[in-house]
């Protein structure tokens, strides 16, 4: 047994990470072991280690390490996510920079510098995690654009297609001008904005009378298809069938009426622009209106912005406004909050967009995902109160828009062979659809007749296979890993991306294996800091994390975002927690250093203080494991670590150390080390899934053991029965103890000088713990009485009183005149206090609530005197 004099985390760091993967302990292949699975939420390829993805890994390594220690046979698959907004942003960014645009590259020229870029720069959050401590099985590693993945969600897309579940239609979509892409409705994040709402007058044809709109947009003007009235509306009736001019536009366009129209909101009369709002969209329709598409897919305007063709919308609109008041159109300008759509992805105000798109119904593959989660608790959301939000959201579910404009991604597997609405086909190869077209059009094509769809898929169409396709269980749903490993245990994930992804899962779970794809669903809160705002790089308020580790070393920062978090709630993150973590590492090896310091002689018989605490503490031990089983099984982790902190922290540095250390330069028994060892042992058992660096350093410096022997592979401690009564006595002696200390405090009593103690039971508490109490308190002798001690120093604990001779303890004249000081004292301020309370005006006019305090302080000041008396006398 060997041991440095200082932790080095980062040498132990390097080292151990190192170990653990040149022995392949993170590695699973199948065996006759109860496998344990649980899938990385990947990352973005693009993607940092940030304080959210230090908080999710954590736990995940947390449960993957512990389901190690049980022996079961854990996979952890790691992985990456090709994030086609995201990553397309980037390389067209990048591009940019080099002087070059993508409008004028063909999609394989710029598929070659996306990969470049990918193969640079993709992947580096894995390798940062692997500074975290986290135990992926890296040989696992899967990137949603590996072959095997890109085929599998190709097979996918042609499956639900070919169920009729997959559909092409022209509809209104979400447009986010900045990445040129339409998005899915759970994409685009509604925030409230101060803007404006303009009062514009539109003349009626061959009439002088006008009518009033007001718009928030009067750039969509250019757009417009008509008026809309409600029918009931009596200050309309004479509109019907009459034609507005659309103001600086010039055009004609009808007035239509329509129950859909608030008689209460605004003027009572409503522009309609069906290219650009989905309500409009409806309207047109329904009478057949003209639709004006007024932007360019970057929200310029186009051709039907007339002199403004060109401009940016928001630049237009200010233009437009300005000639609109000039010509007086303009009657007048209100403030006015609304919320406005953004993208998630690159945070531009999204515009409503007329397009063909790909969409997935949605309906009916929600109904076995609502029945897994809210009736047959086949999986469990902790905490439980998410259920309601993931009812509220699956009960209301839209069709999935999935398809995406970009060239970064899976790209749609449908082929063209005509300009019909239906002429197309969807196939796996360019061949397999020629055959297919053939058949369809009956006509005798080529492939040069064929043209790919040039959309990708959503990044979440591949996301939503994960649990599934890492395991190939999408292409060959029998093969042995997949019947081995799905459907996985856990899922670590932000409440964020319920709908986005947890949902879809669960849901692609069910309709290609009738199974969920995991059992428990654990939902950590968003990493906020002190101020509760979000942690971001635009605030400045994210600390680096690998700045942290460096600092307080990786141990102490998963401890210490373990100390801050509880299953979805935000996590306070404050870095002084980190070095609390550190501290505790630094607590763990200084008790390790302690116990190797010791001198042993196997000749000495073992003291029955320490006997007693051996005995206490491997009890105390099992209380607390079966505490841990509770957290574990109830996901809360936060508590499972305060409960292993608390244990080794006060019952085993504080408690356990304590009674058993040797005397000065004295030797310790044999016995009683090899036991301190065991319950060493033990406690770096239940600390490794938090704190996976110091607990393996300490575990091979206790002895030299062979690879197979490594704390990570070892196994978790097994429960054994234990006695709660000694549990329940010691609780008693430590607060005996605790008295005795304090006494010695107040009264300037050196440890060093020994002092008698004299019990009066009350209690009828055993002697079992004498010795303890011996120890602990440097009592010369513990004796026990029938009535109280007189010339004593007393406290007591519940009906117990104990007795500390003053005699040879302190020094009686000064502990004296250090009482009548204090007595005269509280002499004083007594009689303060009853000259108020006999004071009729203070009685007549005080809140009552003022009058009390003072009625309290009086009673204190009175027990105090009787306290201090006492002592008097017995002094």
């Amino acid at each position: 047994m060997s041991s440095k004099l200082e932790y080095n985390s980062k040498e132990s760091e390097q080292k151990w990470y190192s170990y653990w993967e040149k022995h392949e302990f993170f590695h699973s292949e199948i065996d006759e072991r109860e496998a344990y699975s649980i899938v990385i939420p990947p990352p973005n390829v693009t993607g940092v280690l940030h304080m959210g993805h230090m908080l999710n890994n954590t736990i995940q390594d947390v449960l993957v390490r512990r389901a190690r220690l049980l022996g079961k046979n854990a996979c952890w698959v790691p992985g990456t996510d090709h994030a086609s907004i995201a990553t397309e942003a980037k390389v067209v960014a990048k591009l940019k920079a080099e002087g070059i645009s993508k409008s004028d590259l063909s999609r394989e020229e710029f598929l070659k510098y996306a990969w470049e870029w990918t193969d640079d720069y993709g992947g580096r959050i894995l390798n940062q995690l692997k500074k975290l401590g986290a135990s992926c099985d890296w040989q696992r590693t899967k990137f949603t654009l590996d072959d095997d993945m890109y085929e599998s969600v190709i097979q996918s897309f042609i499956d639900l297609h070919n169920k009729g579940l997959i559909y092409r239609g022209y509809r209104m979509v979400n447009w986010d001008p900045e990445a040129q892409t339409t998005l899915s409705d759970e994409e685009v994040i509604y925030e409230e904005k101060q803007g404006k709402l303009y009062y514009v007058s539109y003349s009626l044809e061959n009439s002088e009378e006008k009518l009033t709109i007001a718009t928030t947009r009067p750039e969509t003007i250019f757009g417009d298809s008509a008026i809309c009235i409600n029918p009931n509306d009596e200050r309309f009736t004479h509109l019907k069938g009459k034609k507005v001019k659309v103001p600086i536009v010039g055009r004609s366009i009808p007035i239509i009426e329509d129950d859909y129209v608030d008689m209460e909101f605004g003027t009572g009369c409503l522009k309609v622009t069906p290219a650009h709002d989905e309500n409009d969209k409806v309207l047109g329709e329904k009478h057949q209106l003209e639709v004006y598409d007024i932007f360019n897919p970057d929200a310029t305007l186009n051709s039907f912005g007339l002199k403004y063709e060109g401009q940016d919308r928001f630049e237009a609109r200010k233009n437009f406004v300005k000639d609109l008041d000039t010509q007086g159109f303009l009657l007048k300008t209100e403030e006015y909050t609304n919320k406005v759509g953004t993208s998630e992805r690159t945070k531009a105000i999204i515009e409503p967009r007329l397009s063909d798109q790909w969409f997935l119904k949605m309906k009916d593959l929600a109904e076995p995902a609502i029945k897994a989660v809210l009736e047959s608790d086949a999986i469990k959301l902790h905490p439980k109160k998410f259920e309601n939000t993931y009812k509220h959201w699956m009960e209301n579910i839209r069709d999935w828009n999935i398809s995406r404009q970009l060239w970064w991604g899976h790209q749609i597997p449908a082929f063209y062979y005509g300009d019909g609405e239906n002429d197309y086909v969807v196939a796996k190869t360019i061949e397999e659809a020629l055959t297919l077209a053939k058949e369809k059009s009956g006509k005798s094509l080529s492939l040069k007749d064929l043209r790919q769809d040039e959309d990708v898929l959503d990044t979440w169409f591949s996301s939503w296979l994960w649990p599934m396709s890492v395991f190939d269980g999408i292409r060959n749903p029998d093969n042995k890993e997949f019947n081995y490993y799905y459907p996985t245990n856990d899922l670590v994930t932000g409440p964020d991306i319920l709908f986005f992804w947890v949902a879809r899962m669960i849901m692609a779970g069910y309709e290609y294996t009738d199974q969920k794809p995991f059992e428990n669903v654990y939902l950590t809160g968003l990493v906020r800091d002190k101020k509760r705002r979000k942690m971001s790089k635009s605030l400045g308020n994210s600390p680096d994390a690998l700045g942290l580790i460096e600092n307080y070393s990786a141990d102490g920062v998963r401890v210490g975002l373990l100390l801050s978090n509880a299953a979805g709630n935000d996590l306070l993150f404050d870095e002084s927690l980190c070095q609390q973590g550190k501290g505790f590492s630094n607590k763990v090896w200084n008790a390790f250093k302690l116990i190797t310091s010791w001198e042993v002689d196997a000749e000495i018989k073992q003291p029955d203080s320490s006997r007693k605490a051996v005995d206490w503490y491997q009890s105390v031990f099992q209380e607390k494991l079966r505490e841990l089983e509770n957290h574990y099984s109830k996901y809360r982790i936060s508590d499972a670590l305060m409960t292993s902190y608390k244990l080794v922290w006060d019952d085993f540095c504080s408690w356990f150390l304590e009674i058993i250390k040797p005397a000065y330069q004295k030797p310790i028994d044999k016995s009683t080390l090899d036991s301190a060892i065991a319950i060493l042992e033990d406690n770096l058992k239940i600390l490794h899934p938090f704190m996976p660096f110091v607990t393996e350093e300490i575990w091979h410096q206790i002895t030299e053991r062979e690879p197979a022997e490594a704390l990570t592979v070892s196994s978790w401690p097994a429960q054994k029965k234990y006695d709660s009564v000694l549990i329940s006595e010691f609780d008693f002696a430590s607060e005996v103890i605790s008295g005795i200390r304090t006494i010695r405090k107040e009264k300037n009593i050196s440890f060093k000088n020994q002092i008698d103690l004299v019990v009066l039971n009350n209690e009828s508490v055993s002697d079992l713990l004498d010795t303890v109490i011996l120890k602990m308190g440097n009592i010369q002798s513990l004796t026990y009485t029938d009535s109280p001690v007189e010339g004593s120093l007393t406290f007591r604990v519940k009906s117990n009183e104990y007795f500390i001779p003053v005699e040879g303890a302190i020094d009686v004249e000064a502990e004296k005149e250090k009482l009548k000081e204090e007595l005269k004292y509280y002499e004083g301020f007594l009689k303060s206090v009853e000259k108020k309370l006999s004071n009729e005006r203070f009685m007549n006019n005080a809140p009552e609530q003022v009058v009390n305090v003072e009625k309290q302080k009086k009673d204190d000041a009175i027990a105090q005197i009787q306290t201090i008396t006492k002592s008097l006398k017995n002094l």
